[in-house]
């Protein structure tokens, strides 16, 4: 089968599409792209699974920590006045990974724009590809009503008006039969009339859910970037009630991370699983929802020089019907008009209908042609298989980032905040916050006077 103009699987494709799958009984899946089979949904909740897995054992991991950090800290001898070890250390490491977790913001939100980029090009080329089977369907009933109406009318009023001349009669007959065979062979390219799947409609489902997946993660970024600003003006404040809120917000977020994790992967492998080989999926899928021949889906889907236009015989004969018209109304000018002067008016009528009928048929011809629904099937794999593979790639990246630094920064936090220097306005000038090193400055005890050896007090 041959690829879309500009479409080629990808790298990310061909790897994420050679990870090994397995269902709830860990066994192995085909990674081809079957969505309707039950062992194939299991492998992909079994990825999505894979992030749960995951965040259980991050949970684990902090509650371990901080359980060992409270519950089994040294005790500190009476009237230590000094930090204990190490204090400077774990606050950096909590600044470290809040900055690496703005780095991933900003790594997720051009994974967004990408992904949002890519799914805005898949439903430009389902409303490109409707526009196109609109439009053949509009030409088709126009051209076939305007020869109706030329059979109806001037046809039949040019015999009434040859009616003493019976080979003039024979003529203006043989050119209606050749417009009703015309009609007749036009009716039949209107291959998508009637077909209850509608681009349109699914192009407005696609960006309906891609409108709320893309505000729900511009959200889910914004939310983190306020708990790393306001989790680092906590920790320059040293404001205790602040980082406690902002440790219970990043608790919440460690979640949403991990999860959309989960979703994120599920969804990178599938569309990579059909990514790998569209057109199989798409022929099948299209045909038991449309009940189109096969070979006008091969022909549109594949567009090779191997497969010939379904059409095309039906083209051919209104391309020939079309030229014995118009020989036959010159024919019936040359030799009616001069002797029935009243002919000439209904002839001129269906000289411009076969004109318009002929302009009509051309733009049929082209847009039959398989260059142009192909062309918007290339589009539309390239947006979902380049673009929006990418986005959510950035997206998974984001979400590793953001889980690994709150995960850290929930282990710091309760550490970095022990450090706070306690807020006691009676022991601190007017009611002023100083920082820690100078409060412990002030704690420490005066050193006693020295003696100097050579020095004695004389009596009074």
């Amino acid at each position: 089968m041959g690829a879309p103009p500009g479409y080629q699987p990808s790298a990310w494709v061909h790897l994420l599409h050679q990870l090994p799958r397995a269902d709830f009984q860990l066994r192995p899946v085909p990674s081809g792209f079957a969505p309707q089979e039950q062992q194939y949904q299991q492998a992909l909740m079994l990825v999505a699974a894979l992030a749960g897995l995951g965040l259980g054992l991050s949970l684990i991991f902090i509650a371990v920590y901080l359980i060992r950090f409270c519950c089994c800290r040294p005790p500190e001898p009476p009237g230590a006045k000094s930090p204990p070890p190490g204090g400077g250390c774990v606050t950096w490491s909590c600044i470290a990974a809040l900055l690496v977790g703005c780095v991933g913001i900003g790594i997720g939100f051009y994974g967004n724009s990408e992904t949002s980029d890519g799914v805005s090009q898949l439903s430009s080329a389902l409303l490109h590809a409707n526009h196109t089977l609109s439009t053949i369907d509009h030409l088709v009933l126009e051209t076939v009503e305007g020869l109706g109406r030329a059979v109806r009318t001037e046809l039949t009023t040019l015999e009434e008006v040859l009616a003493q001349r019976t080979e003039l009669v024979a003529a203006a007959r043989g050119a209606r039969r050749q417009a009703e065979a015309v009609a007749q062979q036009l009716q039949g390219l209107a291959f998508w009339q009637g077909v209850p799947l509608n681009p349109l409609q699914v192009a407005e489902e696609v960006s309906f859910v891609e409108e709320y997946r893309w505000l729900a993660y511009v959200l889910l970024l914004l939310l983190e970037l306020l708990i790393c600003l306001f989790t680092l003006l906590g920790l320059a404040k040293q404001s205790k009630w602040l980082v406690v809120v902002m440790t219970a917000m990043s608790l919440l977020v460690l979640v949403l991370s991990w999860g959309s994790m989960g979703l994120e992967a599920a969804t990178a492998v599938g569309v990579s699983d059909f990514c790998s080989n569209p057109d199989t999926y798409v022929l099948n899928l299209t045909q038991e929802e449309t009940g189109l021949s096969s070979d006008i889906l091969n022909y549109y889907f594949l567009c090779s020089q191997a497969i010939s236009n379904p059409f095309q015989q039906r083209l051919t004969l209104s391309q020939r019907a079309l030229a014995n018209i118009h020989s036959q109304l010159q024919g019936l000018e040359r030799e009616a008009v001069p002797h029935f002067p009243s002919a000439q008016k209904p002839l001129l009528s269906l000289e411009e209908t076969l004109n318009v009928t002929e302009g009509n048929f051309h733009q049929l011809v082209a847009l039959l042609h398989c260059r142009g629904l192909h062309k918007d099937y290339g589009m539309a794999l390239r947006g979902l298989c380049e673009d929006a593979l990418e986005g959510l790639l950035f997206l998974l990246l984001f979400s590793l980032l953001s889980a690994g630094a709150l995960a850290t920064a929930l282990c710091s936090l309760p550490r970095a905040w022990a450090l706070f220097a306690p807020r006691n306005p009676s022991a601190l000038y007017s009611g002023s916050h100083l920082s820690e090193p100078l409060l412990l400055a002030s704690l420490e005890p005066a050193s006693p006077p020295r003696s100097f050896s050579g020095y004695q007090r004389r009596p009074h």
